[in-house]
């Protein structure tokens, strides 16, 4: 059991906090359009839940602007339902198959809240790095009683430790990133 600790499959889980968390930053909304902020929007469709991205294309033709494309003349008024009930502040306008969505200035105060929900995000990131981190921590303790050196398994701890200190920094530097994105005006 030894030679099978690999310092690289946990780091490539905590990297996965990461990618997670850019998804959900991606999400949030800034003074700008973006088609992401429609990723987790999902629309009653031909019997089951499917992604808006599935029933229309969607587009940014400028940047305080989303339009949404119904391919199906049938689904526009299920779209437009998902849309308004999506709690993102919008409220879009029909135009045949199409709805056009502005996206008005954020207000300071909201503003505020989505830094607020942002570090709740990078929070949850943070947390599930550290349990990456306390999972190989205790792995290597086991690594020990089943014949792992004492100096081996310190050396892995070290390595595992360094591997959870650049994932929160690098968790910090996103969060920094999307709070002055958000906080632009």
């Amino acid at each position: 059991m030894a030679g099978e600790f690999k310092v690289a499959d946990y780091r490539k889980r905590m990297d996965g906090a990461v990618t997670s968390l850019r998804g959900e930053f991606a999400g949030l909304r800034t003074g700008r359009a973006s088609t992401a902020l429609l990723d987790r929007i999902t629309v009653s469709a031909y019997g089951s839940e499917m992604p808006l991205n599935q029933v229309a294309n969607i587009t940014v033709p400028e940047a305080r602007m989303l339009v949404v494309s119904v391919w199906d003349k049938t689904m526009v008024a299920a779209v437009d339902k998902a849309l308004r009930q999506s709690n993102l502040g919008i409220n879009p306008v029909m135009d045949g198959q199409t709805l056009r969505i502005p996206m008005p200035p954020l207000t300071e105060e909201r503003r505020k809240d989505l830094v607020k929900v942002a570090g709740t995000y990078s929070e949850n990131a943070k947390v599930a790095v550290r349990n990456v981190r306390r999972e190989a921590m205790d792995l290597l303790k086991k690594s020990e009683k089943d014949g792992m050196s004492e100096d081996e398994r310190k050396a892995h701890e070290g390595d595992v430790q360094k591997a959870t200190d650049a994932v929160i920094a690098e968790i910090e530097s996103n969060l920094e990133t999307k709070s002055a994105e958000i906080m632009q005006v």
